[in-house]
């Protein structure tokens, strides 16, 4: 295989020379050659340094929560919380490299950053509490295994999801993590300082810090704004005394995360049922979040060959995750925000975000560091990132035919189905525990009804086909 190079240097409004390379590899297929975009923007490494960092800065508390959130429910001593907080850094970096940059078909070679998801950590949780936390370990391995093993059929349902399914769950998406995100702002209701003013000052002051940096500041400061509002929130934390420096310490100073912390994974086909149904939904979630930092970049690509390279990403680092006593670890959709709000679309700075955090698995002062941030900071900062996400939504949206009959409805009840559990928490409280994880996941079920109802309107006879889709389907007939 020949691989031929052309570069070319470019000088924006700030005189800051960026390059481009144009990769042609010959005697490979057509769809499968490199394409000229600023996805494959190559900036210098200070700029690819600072933009790297506001992704992680932005994303840290995920991996933070999920971990202290598996130790407290499973009684883990300190010094095995900070081993799986360094493996959970350790994977989300490998994930990261691996979805921006792209290996053997795995990862989608697109700006990724990817985290340990909410609802498997639960689900693990629950695997763990009544199987033991071997029986977990090993049900996140097959759950991996099982990504390889059902994306055959899956890659041939790809088509049934649209414009209008993929927008719709992006504000499904948006609306979820908004609510997240309040939550880490105001606290738990029965915590005693719910809604506390001084949380809200936090939070507002860091929107308020990001929004003034995004309009004041010009060229590559503009695009930090992000990351200037969540140190500004932290510094304000520092004056107001709220910033919590008692874990702060230089010692130990390297955290190494250790192989099967639990011992040797345990296999048990059924109990790893509710992960391998969670895997089906991620699946689907994956599907959005590609095409919408497709969207983000503005780079032409395969959705059927991008959209599988995504999964078999997740599934690897799922797989590594499970020997690292991780639950399942896959792409995020809220640094699709971030992407949007800063226009720097290149790959590489989700490439050196990997980076970082594999330097934060290692290095224990620096996730401490970040473990001081106060939730108020960070629940400000994710609030402009989330419902950025749901403007691309709104976007996506806006290209659809919403006044067609089939739209309407597709629309509408993917709406009504995902918001439900959203809003009203445990509504499905009393189903069994697997089915109410999945019912309760008000972004997949609103994904997996947007579909179902696309199919219904617009798949069978097309009885409620817009005036466009009827002229498609007649210039496909004459043909």
């Amino acid at each position: 295989m020949i691989i031929a190079t052309l570069r070319l240097d470019l000088n924006n409004n700030n005189s800051m020379s960026r390059h481009y390379w144009l990769n042609v590899e010959v005697g490979m297929p057509d769809n499968d050659k490199h394409v000229f975009s600023p996805v494959n923007e190559r900036l210098p490494w200070r700029q690819l340094l600072m933009f790297g960092t506001q992704h992680v800065l932005v994303m840290a508390a995920s991996p933070i929560a999920s971990v202290f959130l598996m130790a407290t429910a499973l009684g883990f001593s300190s010094e095995l919380t900070l081993q799986l907080l360094s493996a959970t850094f350790m994977v989300c970096g490998l994930g990261s490299l691996l979805q921006s940059l792209g290996w053997r078909g795995c990862g989608a070679r697109l700006p990724f950053i990817m985290l340990p998801g909410g609802a498997p950590i639960m689900l693990f949780i629950l695997i763990a509490q009544q199987n033991g936390v071997a029986v977990a370990s090993g049900a996140v391995i097959l759950t991996g295994v099982f990504y390889f093993l059902v994306l055959p059929i899956f890659r041939r349902l790809l088509r049934f999801f649209p414009s209008v399914v993929v927008g719709t769950m992006l504000l499904l998406v948006s609306v979820n993590l908004i609510k997240l995100s309040g939550e880490l702002i105001v606290g738990r209701p029965d915590s005693v300082n719910f809604a506390a003013p001084q949380h809200l000052l936090l939070a507002f002051s860091t929107i308020v810090i990001t929004v003034l940096c995004s309009r004041l500041l010009r060229g590559t400061l503009g695009q930090l704004s992000i990351l200037f509002g969540l140190l500004g929130g932290s510094l304000l934390s520092v004056v107001l005394g709220v910033f919590d420096s008692s874990q702060l310490s230089l010692f130990p100073l390297l955290s190494l995360p250790t192989v099967l912390p639990f011992g040797m994974p345990e296999f048990d086909l059924f109990a790893s049922i509710p992960l391998m149904l969670f895997c089906l939904v991620s699946m689907v979630e994956a599907t959005g979040q590609t095409v919408a930092i497709r969207e983000a970049v503005d780079k032409p690509l395969d959705v059927n060959r991008d959209v599988v390279r995504t999964i078999r990403g997740d599934a690897l680092a799922s797989i590594l995750g499970g020997f690292m006593g991780t639950s399942l670890i896959i792409t995020s959709g809220e640094n699709i925000g971030v992407i949007r709000a800063t226009q720097v679309r290149s790959r590489y700075v989700t490439a050196v975000s990997g980076l970082l955090l594999l330097l934060f698995a290692l290095l224990a002062p620096l996730a401490r560091l970040i473990e001081g941030v106060p939730e108020a900071v960070v629940g400000g900062t994710s609030l402009i990132v989330f419902a950025i996400v749901g403007t691309m939504g709104i976007d996506m949206l806006r290209k659809v035919d919403l006044r067609n009959h089939g739209n309407m409805y597709v629309v509408s009840t993917a709406m009504a189905v995902g918001l439900l559990p959203i809003l009203v928490p445990g509504v499905y409280s009393h189903f069994p525990n697997g089915l109410s994880g999945l019912l309760g996941n008000g972004v997949a079920m609103g994904a997996l009804t947007a579909a179902v109802m696309n199919f219904l309107f617009h798949c069978i006879g097309h009885p409620h086909a817009s005036v466009d889709d009827k002229a498609k389907l007649a210039t496909k007939a004459s043909l």
